[in-house]
């Protein structure tokens, strides 16, 4: 049996098949899904999801790219929903500055005419309104991680083009939370950071990928007991479906993958990684 410990069943990629997606799972020998919120209204949406379907578990939390567009309400209503319980997390919750507004993207060519010191003020308003998007996106991560402390639930974690600082916040709750370092795609010296701090890294189909070396690497050297696969579906699905829709049986492939690579039988590989994700997240 395997575990998905990330997917998104809420997004509407799903809306016209989720019970056939859930069959194909159940063939695929997925016995568990965990199926992840990320902002108030999907957060609603993983938790009816959770109470309708028996596999199904919910993470609620407010994703790094919403927490400048949620409304309060949707941070002092975590508290709450951890307390269901077909809630298993808090998350996914972390740092992303991919799509933060960087100066060297303007388009100064073309950009109009542009009189003496115009180009630094709007490189200084660049500035000012990234500084202010990851302080909020600090601000929010700290909220998730002090919920996960004080209720004793796993926290999901996501990081995107923000490693040091994420691993700098981590590093402050070592020991006070369980964590996963979803979605990895880092090499072997980060993942070895993470597991010093006592958490999981879990791998998507990016580790199929054919340009995914140092993420191959990774995974063939953590520790039997801080590795966990997922699917985050609908994205990134495992080669030999790269490019399609992703869904929860897909994860049996990333499993096979790794398994292979770690020179493991798959039904040894996918015991010991449901068993790191039932402790993780505390399942039945």
């Amino acid at each position: 049996m395997l575990i998905d410990t990330h997917a998104h069943l809420d997004f509407p990629d799903f809306d016209d098949d989720l019970n056939q997606v859930l069959a194909r799972a159940k063939d695929a020998a997925v016995s568990r899904i965990v199926t992840i919120g990320t902002n108030g209204d999907s957060n609603r949406r993983v938790i009816e999801l959770a109470e309708r379907y028996r596999d199904v578990y919910a993470a609620v939390g407010i994703h790094p790219n919403s927490v400048a567009e949620e409304p309060d309400e949707s941070f002092q209503q975590l508290e709450r929903l951890l307390k269901h319980p077909r809630v298993v997390a808090v998350g996914e919750t972390g740092l992303d500055y991919h799509y933060l507004p960087q100066s060297e993207d303007l388009p100064f060519e073309g950009y109009g005419k542009v009189e003496f010191g115009e180009s630094s003020d709007v490189l200084l308003g660049v500035e000012i309104k990234r500084q202010a998007l990851i302080a909020k996106q600090v601000e929010a991560f700290h909220q998730h991680l002090e919920l996960a402390a004080a209720t004793g639930k796993a926290v999901v974690i996501h990081q995107r083009d923000s490693w040091n600082d994420t691993i700098d916040i981590l590093r402050e709750y070592a020991g006070r939370v369980r964590a996963v370092m979803h979605c990895f795609n880092g090499n072997t010296s980060q993942m070895q950071e993470v597991i010093r701090l006592g958490y999981l890294v879990s791998f998507t189909g990016i580790v199929t990928f054919k340009n995914a070396a140092e993420v191959r690497d990774a995974a063939k050297a953590v520790p039997i007991d801080r590795i966990m696969v997922e699917t985050d579906a609908p994205y990134l699905a495992p080669i030999p479906n790269r490019g399609k829709r992703c869904e929860p049986g897909f994860v049996r492939d990333t499993a096979s993958f790794v398994a292979d690579l770690r020179g493991m039988s798959l039904g040894d590989f996918a015991h010991h990684t449901t068993q790191n994700a039932r402790r993780f997240f505390g399942l039945d």
